[in-house]
């Protein structure tokens, strides 16, 4: 009889089981695959609050010792307007990286069995068994040979993926669904330089994006929309990335025709859906039970976020502290409330719309301002909520940085009056200016209006 069946053993699996495992409780970790091997179709990128959660549970030094250089700052180009600015910082780490996804797996795997969950691979999850009342108390799988393995567990967490077997088998349904709204094409290039940063660029309804990964690698690639989006040879792949490139950063395209790829061309395309994470005996935990568009890369980060938030809701039950369908009930509260503002926000993203004038114009006055353009790539990283930038205070202020003159156009100056020049004493005025910005800002306007929230990393 174990405490707890995890069922797939990669980034949310490995943590959630090594996290149990670690406060005495007793594991079984299982997973069709053998390890190592079976590279994910991942782009590596892993965001400050992840970060924390290694440091915290003694792997980052591990991490940082697969070659994976620091990355310190993160940079969104839209059209003729660059910004760039430093990672703001959660409980001390201001650091993303991206290491080699195998490696990743790895280390998180070998904690979780150094931590003494017990690992059983190429085992594949066939039932769920439930007693009389329909709480799930085990499973019944099989091995590559068809050997039967049959466990029992107080919980059973699923944490295989988006197609989850344990997800269907309970019946879990999505909720706040939308479909693909993009496709990615992405490689690995050797040569180019590192600087610590990650660029995106938003232009011609193209997202391109690069930053420096393992092994003297950067990762390169561009998200088009779905009806723009062939598949193609490889050198077909080529020519359309580095023409994306071509369009906003010539410089660096002009680096990709003199360096090499050194992989194949990878392909991603996420549908983005919330799935109900827990029911009597189970919870879902990763992209089992919550998966964002990858246009902001998020998706390690919110595996490792979700595997603590799982750990602390149950840890308690299962030493008896506390009713664990209680316990599991709370974890899909915190759960829906950490995730559901940034799942908005990179649903917006993820249209990959060309901004517009007045959209420009407050990015620009972001660049100066390097609180504000340290929380715009804070809230791309996981770190900062949309509702928290876009607080009314937030952006009100942000209009002291918008450039003196007509430049601006003339809606920008007159909201910036309203909201820094009008007399304080005219509430009206400043409703007014609140909803000139939120409708006039496309996706960016629509969460001011929308109170503000504290951080969730």
């Amino acid at each position: 009889m174990y405490d707890v069946i995890v069922v797939g053993a990669r980034v949310s699996g490995a943590a959630t089981a090594m996290l149990l495992s670690k406060a005495g409780h007793r594991v079984l970790l299982l997973d069709r695959a053998k390890f190592p091997g079976g590279k994910a179709a991942a782009t590596n990128l892993i965001h400050p609050p992840g970060i924390l959660r290694l440091r915290r549970w003694g792997l980052l030094d591990a991490v940082r010792a697969t070659g994976c250089p620091p990355i310190h700052s993160y940079g969104l180009q839209s059209g003729p307007v660059a910004l760039m600015a430093r990672l703001p910082a959660v409980d001390g780490v201001a650091e993303a990286y991206s290491p080699e996804r195998e490696k990743l797996d790895e280390i998180l795997l070998e904690g979780a069995v150094a931590a003494g969950a017990e690992l059983r691979e190429q085992v594949a999850l066939r039932e769920l068994l439930t007693d009389d009342h329909g709480t799930v108390i085990g499973v019944r799988a099989e091995t590559e040979d068809r050997t039967p393995v049959v466990a029992h567990a107080r919980l059973v967490v699923g944490a295989d993926g988006a197609n989850s077997t344990v997800a269907r088998l309970v019946g879990a349904e999505k909720y706040d669904t939308s479909p693909v709204l993009n496709k990615s094409h992405w490689s690995y290039w050797a040569g180019l330089p590192h600087d610590g940063r990650v660029r995106t660029y938003r232009h011609n309804h193209k997202h391109a994006f690069t930053w420096p990964t393992h092994d003297g690698l950067t990762i390169v690639g561009v998200a088009l929309p779905v009806k723009d989006f062939q598949a193609a040879p490889d050198e077909e792949r080529d020519k359309t990335v580095i023409a994306a490139f071509d369009e906003v950063d010539p410089d660096f395209a002009a680096r990709l025709r003199e360096t090499e790829r050194v992989d194949r061309w990878m392909t991603g395309a996420v549908p983005n859906f919330l799935r109900r994470s827990h029911g009597r005996g189970w919870a879902l935990v990763g992209d089992a039970g919550y998966t964002r568009d990858p246009i902001t890369a998020a998706g390690i980060t919110d595996a490792l976020r979700g595997a603590e938030l799982l750990a602390e809701a149950v840890e308690p039950a299962l030493s008896g502290d506390r009713d664990l369908n209680q316990a599991l009930a709370g974890y899909a509260r915190r759960r829906d409330a950490l995730v559901r503002g940034h799942y908005r926000y990179t649903r917006d993203h993820a249209m990959i719309a060309d901004h517009n004038r007045e959209e420009l114009e407050i990015i620009r006055a972001m660049t100066r301002s390097p609180e504000h353009g340290s929380g715009m790539v804070g809230m791309f990283a996981t770190i900062v909520p949309p509702a928290e930038f876009y607080a009314p205070a937030n952006i009100h202020a942000l209009f002291d940085h918008v450039a003196p003159g007509g430049d601006p156009g003339w809606k920008i100056r007159m909201v910036k009056w309203l909201v820094r020049g009008a007399p304080r004493h005219l509430p009206p005025v400043t409703r007014l200016a609140d909803r000139l910005i939120a409708a006039n800002l496309g996706s960016m306007g629509t969460y001011l209006l929308g109170g503000s929230a504290g951080r969730t990393a």
